[in-house]
């Protein structure tokens, strides 16, 4: 009897490893070059060749092609722009040793061997360098670049990234990844943005979809590097004289923000188990009762009949367009989930999708992919980067907005379970590529498809569009939030997991997503002891309300409405949350300059005081807009916590009687129902009354709060539409208040505001709150003496009375309140001390 022959199956990379199929390469010399108008192509060994595309003198886009052949798979996903400067050209000098290019803003400097590009600004100063002969290293498909590492450099970004803002020290990988309950540690998450900025004031965006890697000195002292394992090596260099600089240049490349509709800056509710019209008309209600202001409610995925058909469960839901109606009717919009996904028990939607190719297929059998999914059963994955889904799935969508609702938020686009271990999720084949090539884009090509086609469908109305899973880009079509954050073994205790929320909302602002959100209270854990948990979701939820988008979420059927923790824990969000609604007007300026400039409303301090190396490790407090600063506690059970003043005078928002000198670290006491907030100096906060919603009172008050300084100030006002896209179109009304101090006087400058195709003939009155220690002995309105009265005398009829003028100053409070109508000219207001 023949006995069985054992055979050593040696696998195939083994082989190409022992033949050295895949021995790194990188090129040590390159000698020649060609110049077309402003981009320059230098020949290397081995074939390889380096494009540097000047996009302007500041701003350069870099090519390796190790192969010598610059082609990619697709067009870029993120990059909408490259014409900074159509015009501009550069000179190459050649020199024995090197090339060099100047570009009045920067000095690039090829070396001939050993090969590498060093930058330099116009003073000399390296920017960025490349290591000898390793400036890229190349191992098969795989392509690694090595910069230079300074002691001082510190970097900034990746977006949604979670532990500290600073990266030094650390590595990331970009995988869209649903990583429910992550830690402060964890990596990769939803979001890939591969764009990072240095102190040396220039930034780094990476346009490769594949499963990139960025290492900021953990594996070496000597460089950081970034690679991919394949695809067109492009990337991007951004120079700036401040890193806001970079991030202009960034916005240019990759698309302004979108701006949200008005209302969407209000307050949220939602849970994991809200998908009932009793419960919905339930919150809506006690809300109103309670007089806490409130203007989404959230529906969760099971609000569909079936995955995703876009009905309404008819056990769930007895008339879904009547109950859209009626909380319209009281100023609540409604936001609902899609996933992306047809389940197969849908089964004429099923046959629909795969018999014409709207699914992606499995590679191995040229079928649907078969995709367990976390409910609704085994599902096909849409292909929204077929172009021929884009309409269907338009169609599909439009139905519950032509119902009433106002939005979507866009949820498990990794795809969901698709992590870095779901190897097999790599036989999937869209209709642009392998997944592989896909998988970090997925997200955004779904929610270009959703915003593309609600504008399609909803002509020039504001697309509300939340998302998870994205890439570099997404911030033309959606908005962001931080997915499932909290500590599902413990509830309670998630302080960790709160603190870490910090820096990655202000990471996720740097990486251009300025519309964002943590789920407050934390997604994850059962709470099974209200009392218990208050603490923790009042300390999230006063970090939250200073979170542009402000949800409150939980997982399942844990309802985290602010009056189940208790009188006191009520009490203290509802005036978080009425702070929130008072700030309205100046965070939707903040808005404007998102969609401007891309920077964000929620930003680090570092932004603001760049030279201050104090704010590179401060990750517990943030800038919202420039004039406020904010420190929430993110401890259990402190009696103060220490804040960090960069330079500047700075006074308490809570009591600004007290006064801070600026560049020091102090103790705050910190009892529950106070958030640490400081202001600056001579700023002017725009607000409006508290309202029950966005935009509820008629004829508003504009509410100026002024802490007068020595050193002049101004800030201008933004208002426009608030629904509709004409935004776009600069349809707006902007007003520069301006505010000045003198030893005998304070003098407020309300300007004529410059209009712009906007109906600003809305009456209404100007309403001043002025800190002011000592009782004014005149208060002149355009060189009329106003007269003083008493606070409910010039308070009364605010907002349906338009020619009463008046003062009165509240000395226990040390503030002075005037009363001005609004008359759309320049008007001066002059305290005489």
């Amino acid at each position: 009897m023949l006995k069985p022959i054992k055979i050593a199956i040696i696998p195939i990379l083994s082989i190409f490893l022992s033949l050295n199929v895949f021995a790194q390469t990188s090129p040590l010399s390159c000698s020649s070059y060609e110049l077309n108008g402003r981009n320059v192509v230098f020949g290397c060994e081995n074939e390889a060749k380096l494009s540097l595309e000047f996009l302007d003198s500041q701003n350069i886009k870099f090519w390796y092609a190790p192969n010598g052949e610059f082609t990619r798979n697709n067009e870029s996903f993120a990059v909408v722009n490259e014409e900074f400067d159509p015009e501009f050209s550069v000179d190459v000098k050649e020199n024995p040793s090197n090339f060099e290019i100047f570009t009045g803003d920067l000095r690039v400097m090829v070396h001939k061997k050993p090969f590498k590009i060093q930058i330099f600004d116009r003073y000399q100063r390296l920017v960025i360098g490349d290591m000898d002969g390793e400036a890229y290293v190349t191992e098969g498909a795989k392509t690694e670049t090595r910069k230079v590492l300074r002691d001082e450099e510190q970097f900034f970004g990746l977006g949604e990234k979670t532990g500290p803002l600073n990266r030094r020290g650390r590595s990331f990988t970009m995988w869209n990844s649903d990583k429910p309950c992550y830690s402060d540690t964890e990596d990769p998450l939803y979001k890939s943005i591969p764009f990072f900025m240095s102190t040396y004031n220039y930034g780094i965006f990476f346009d490769n979809t594949y499963k990139t890697e960025f290492d900021f000195g953990k594996k070496s002292d000597e460089y950081f590097s970034f690679s991919a394992p394949d695809g067109a090596f492009i990337y991007y260099f951004m120079y700036g004289k401040d890193l806001k600089e970079v991030i202009k240049s960034y916005t240019k490349l990759t698309g302004q923000p979108i701006m949200p509709p008005n209302w969407a800056l209000g307050w949220s509710q939602s849970r994991g188990m809200l998908v009932t019209e009793d419960l919905t008309r339930g919150i809506a209600a006690e809300y109103r009762k309670r007089e806490i202001p409130i203007d989404i409610i959230y529906q969760d995925i099971g609000w569909v009949e079936g995955l995703q058909n876009f009905e309404w469960r008819e056990d769930r839901y007895d008339d879904p367009k009547k109950m859209l109606s009626d909380l319209a009717e009281d100023g609540i919009k409604v936001i609902i989930s899609q996933d992306p996904v047809i389940s197969q028990a849908v089964e004429d939607q099923w046959q629909e999708a795969a018999k014409n190719g709207y699914l992606v297929n499995d590679v191995r059998t040229g079928k649907p992919y078969d995709m367990p999914w976390p409910w609704g059963g085994n599902a096909g994955v849409v292909d929204f980067t077929n172009p021929e889904v884009a309409d269907w799935w338009g169609e599909l969508q439009q139905k519950p907005l032509d119902d009433g609702v106002k939005g979507f938020w866009t949820d498990m686009g990794e795809p969901a379970w698709t992590n870095e271990e779901s190897t097999d999720r790599l036989f999937m084949k869209h209709h642009k590529g392998m997944h592989a090539e896909i998988h970090n884009v997925y997200g955004l090509e779904w929610d270009r498809v959703v915003t593309e086609q609600f504008e399609k469908r909803n002509p020039n109305q504001r697309v509300f569009q939340m998302t998870r899973a994205a890439y570099a880009g997404m911030q033309r079509y959606t908005f962001g939030w931080s997915g499932d954050s909290g500590n599902g073994r413990d509830v309670t205790d998630g302080w960790e997991n709160l603190a870490d929320q910090v820096p990655m909302g202000m990471s996720a602002g740097l990486g251009l997503i300025p519309f964002w959100t943590t789920d407050i209270s934390g997604y994850c854990g059962e709470i099974t002891d209200y009392e218990e948990f208050s603490e923790l979701y009042v300390r999230w939820l006063q970090f939250g309300i200073f979170n542009p988008l402000s949800r409150v979420h939980h997982e399942g059927n844990n309802a985290v409405e602010p009056w189940l923790f208790g009188e006191e824990a009520e009490k203290i969000s509802k005036a978080a949350i009425e702070l929130k609604y008072q700030l309205h007007p100046y965070i939707y300026t903040y808005a404007r300059e998102a969609y401007d400039t891309g920077l964000p409303i929620m930003r680090p301090l570092l932004l603001e005081y760049a030279s201050d190396e104090e704010t590179y490790e401060l990750n517990d407090q943030f800038l919202f807009g420039e004039e406020l600063l904010i420190a929430p506690v993110v401890e259990e059970g402190v009696t103060y916590r220490q804040v960090y003043l960069p330079k500047g005078n700075w006074r308490d928002y809570n009591d600004p009687a007290k006064s801070f000198k600026g560049r020091q670290t102090i103790d705050y006491d910190t009892p529950l129902n106070v958030i640490p907030m400081f202001v600056k100096e001579g700023a002017i906060i725009p607000k409006m009354p508290i309202m029950p919603y966005i935009g509820a009172m008629n004829n508003a008050p504009m509410i100026l709060e002024i802490f007068p300084a020595a050193k002049p100030s101004e800030f201008t006002l933004y208002e426009d539409e608030g629904t509709t896209n004409d935004y776009q179109k600069d349809h707006f009304a902007k007003t520069k208040i301006e505010s000045k101090t003198t030893s005998s006087e304070v003098l407020v400058t309300i300007n004529e505001p410059q209009v712009n195709n906007f109906n600003n003939d809305e009456k209404r009155n100007f309403w001043l709150e002025i800190f002011l220690e000592e009782k004014p002995t005149e208060v002149k309105f355009d060189d009329k003496v106003l007269s003083e009265t008493s606070f409910r005398e010039l308070k009364k009829k605010w907002n349906t009375i338009f020619d009463v003028s008046g003062y009165h100053y509240d000395a226990e409070a040390s503030r002075l309140f005037i009363r001005l109508p609004d008359n759309k000219q320049k008007q001066l207001i002059s305290i005489h001390k």
